[in-house]
């Protein structure tokens, strides 16, 4: 068969899943929208929030019969200084941007890159790159071949400080014989030991899979699938390790109706078991340091808003009641809160600081911590603070003594 030429993507089809060739087969179609529903089963969730009024306040790709979207600067735009400890990581238009206090420098430049994440020592970032091009899948389901653009995810890693290129560690490429597809991989967050990275990903991809919680091994090379429990086949997302590496939160996507119904799962790795912590309308859950406590976004009919919760799934701490803040990361002090916010049509971030006693906090202030920078808002942020930085350190309780598996109360919330 002989190839045809490579057409630029269309606007309509912003993941480059369309075919190259004329015909598509009802099967190939049907693993496409598989697809492109996970891809988008955030905005089900309103994990990226909308405007009360209606209007498509997305950050990225096109909005068609919508307001014109206010266009991002090419570089993040810090307000006054914001003094906060160490560094945070987010990604913004296809790249990766490390902050501190008073400066903001950019790690990567393909255009490709998302959802970074700093390794337990913070001498790396893992993020998803891209690798645009095409491949071959089955027209029809006959024997015959079409080509199509293929934008196949990877898990990547670059040293913090910049120098080096950025090292491949594992492909969602698929090869059978002459076909060419790919796994769906997102969310790459490194284990405390930083021996094993936890993913979202449907590998091996076919027509019945759904994007769920995996871990890849380093040292072996290798992804394994504790085959957890879903909801109407709709997989999971946003993993968080314990600080003591002993368990991961992540969220098992539902659905009410036309509404996602997200919900916050705690997996213990030496049981291979899960159990709910919360019940539905939480997602994006972040540890504390001392894993006695967990950030998460709180949705309802209205928007997101960043909540705290306990190991029990107790609302202890609404930290904003705007509707329009999502994707927490605590701060390795204890102190403080990062979260991405929406504003206009335009994703921020902005640092809430905590005062009071563990369990007891108020929300000291609230300060933006980029202005009018279009942050791509289905990265959640990363922070890392070196060792000689850090208060003196609080023993984290064992899993029995944090809510373990089984012990969670399902999500009642404070009023």
């Amino acid at each position: 068969m002989t190839r045809r030429p490579a057409a630029s993507k269309p606007a309509r089809d912003p993941y480059g899943l369309g075919p190259i060739a004329t015909r598509v087969g009802p099967i190939v179609a049907a693993v496409v929208l598989v697809v492109v529903g996970a891809v988008t089963l955030s905005l089900l969730n309103g994990q990226i929030p909308f405007k009360a009024s209606g209007s498509n306040t997305g950050n990225n790709g096109g909005n068609p019969g919508g307001p014109a979207l206010t266009p991002a600067p090419p570089s993040i735009v810090l307000p006054e200084p914001a003094v906060f400890t160490g560094s945070i990581v987010y990604a913004k238009a296809g790249n990766i941007w490390i902050q501190t206090t008073d400066n903001v420098r950019q790690l990567t430049n393909s255009g490709t890159d998302s959802m970074p994440s700093f390794s337990p020592d913070g001498q790396w970032v893992y993020f998803i790159r891209i690798q645009e091009g095409a491949g071959l899948y089955s027209l029809n389901g006959s024997s015959r071949l079409g080509w199509y653009d293929l934008d196949t995810p990877q898990v990547s890693r670059i040293l913090a400080d910049g120098s080096g290129a950025p090292e491949m560690l594992f492909s969602g490429k698929l090869k059978s014989g002459r076909s060419t597809w790919f796994s769906w991989i997102r969310q790459p967050v490194v284990s405390p030991d930083g021996k094993t990275i936890a993913v979202v990903s449907d590998a091996p991809a076919n027509s019945q899979s759904a994007v769920v919680l995996q871990l890849y091994d380093i040292a072996k090379k290798r992804l394994s699938n504790p085959d957890l429990a879903q909801s109407l086949k709709l997989g999971h997302q946003d993993p968080a390790w314990r600080p003591d590496g002993t368990q991961i939160l992540y969220v098992k996507n539902g659905r009410n109706g036309a509404r996602g119904a997200p919900q916050i799962m705690r997996y213990v790795v030496a049981t291979k078991k899960a159990a709910a912590v919360t019940g539905p309308g939480y997602l994006a859950p972040a540890w504390s340091p001392d894993g006695r406590f967990i950030a998460a976004t709180r949705t309802d009919n209205f928007g997101t808003d960043i909540v705290i919760l306990d190991t029990k799934g107790n609302e202890l701490l609404r930290v904003t009641n705007d509707d329009h803040s999502f994707s927490p990361v605590w701060s390795p002090t204890g102190d403080s809160i990062a979260f991405l916010h929406l504003a206009g049509q335009i994703v921020d971030l902005d640092l809430a600081r905590l005062d009071g006693s563990n369990g007891s906090w108020t929300v000291k202030e609230t300060v933006p911590l980029t202005q009018v920078s279009g942050l791509d808002g289905a990265s959640r942020p990363s922070w890392f603070v070196p060792p000689s930085e850090l208060p003196a350190a609080t023993p984290i309780p064992s899993a029995a003594g944090s809510g373990a598996a089984g012990s969670g109360s399902g999500g009642s919330t404070a009023p």
